[in-house]
């Protein structure tokens, strides 16, 4: 097992008299080695404070810890450890603007214990396997952001870590180079059987790379599995709903009407499930009419990731993420 966390519990000072902030309570996942697993969840959900204890930047109140077969939370000793076998891409740059990206790399090299030698090898082999070698000697402030990103990625590579933590990693890029992440990623659980913990606001993201999705609520895991193992728990379509205004009337008419279940209201969007979404629309449309509704599109689809975060935690991703 690469991860292994038991009953993680974290809790922070209010502040100015206010009540204690439970960020984890009683957080459990296991990642094997080698898988992608992504960690979803709302900005608050206890993610961020999981991958800090795991990568050894916070320690728990309570709860056990291990991270590519070492036990984190020993003593100091096994932290380092713990560091010397893991990467760590957070959601802000890690590179010195001022220098270049190679000069970056081989810093990154030398701080990980590499010599001057495979330091200045390691980081010519990056720069090719991240198409920036064509830039790697200029200074890393020219990069675009695509390429500070990808810049950001093989500082946490450099090492050839066991577990690698990646925070966001394709906020901001463009399609293309989101692209070229998900294949590097692949690759490196792939061929490497480099361990990888992401989170992401990308629900494609997580049903594509992702070898196991880890939802997470009020500092608990709510449910974990495969994403077409989670999607395939949805009996049926999802029926979408666009109104031109906002109606409980339409949500209460939809809640009454044979077929159709766990029908919920976000604004003018309206969801509900039915066995068969394609013949339930007709009568979705007379219900919604019978109450004025004005209608502005409807959609069926399959389940998604969305509709498994909602199911269990009661609100769209989308909203969450926003």
């Amino acid at each position: 097992m690469a991860l292994l966390a038991v009953d993680l519990v974290k809790t922070y000072p209010g502040g100015r008299g206010a009540a204690p902030v439970r960020a984890l309570d009683g957080l459990s996942v296991e990642v094997a080695a080698g898988a992608v697993v992504a960690l979803l969840g709302r900005n608050g959900a206890g993610k961020s404070t999981a991958v800090k204890i795991l990568t050894t930047l916070a320690r728990p109140d309570s709860g056990q810890a291990w991270v590519a077969g070492i036990d984190a939370l020993r003593d100091a000793a096994s932290a380092d450890a713990v560091r010397r076998s893991i990467g760590l891409v957070s959601q802000k740059a890690s590179s010195d603007p001022m220098a270049t990206g190679r000069e970056n790399l081989v810093l990154a090299g030398r701080i990980q214990g590499l010599s001057r030698s495979a330091a200045a090898a390691r980081a010519g082999e990056l720069l090719a396997r991240f198409d920036l070698d064509g830039a790697g000697d200029r200074l890393a402030e020219t990069y675009s952001g695509g390429m500070a990103r990808k810049l950001d990625v093989a500082i946490g590579l450099v090492h050839g870590p066991r577990v690698l933590f990646l925070d966001e990693p394709t906020t901001g890029l463009d399609p293309e180079a989101r692209g070229q992440m998900w294949a590097e990623i692949a690759r490196l659980s792939a061929e490497e059987r480099t361990t990888v913990l992401l989170t992401t606001h990308y629900l494609e993201e997580a049903d594509r790379l992702a070898d196991r999705v880890v939802i997470v609520d009020a500092g608990r895991v709510v449910v974990e599995g495969a994403p077409e193992e989670l999607k395939s728990e949805l009996r049926g379509d999802t029926v979408q709903v666009e109104l031109t205004t906002a109606s409980a009337a339409a949500l209460f008419a939809l809640d009454r009407l044979p077929g159709l279940r766990e029908a919920s209201a976000d604004g003018t969007r309206l969801r509900a499930r039915a066995d068969s979404g394609a013949r339930a629309v007709p009568a979705v449309l007379a219900a919604l009419d019978e109450v004025g509704a004005e209608v502005a599109s409807v959609t069926v689809a399959r389940p998604s990731l969305d509709d498994v975060y909602l199911r269990h935690v009661g609100r769209a991703f989308q909203e969450v993420a926003a």
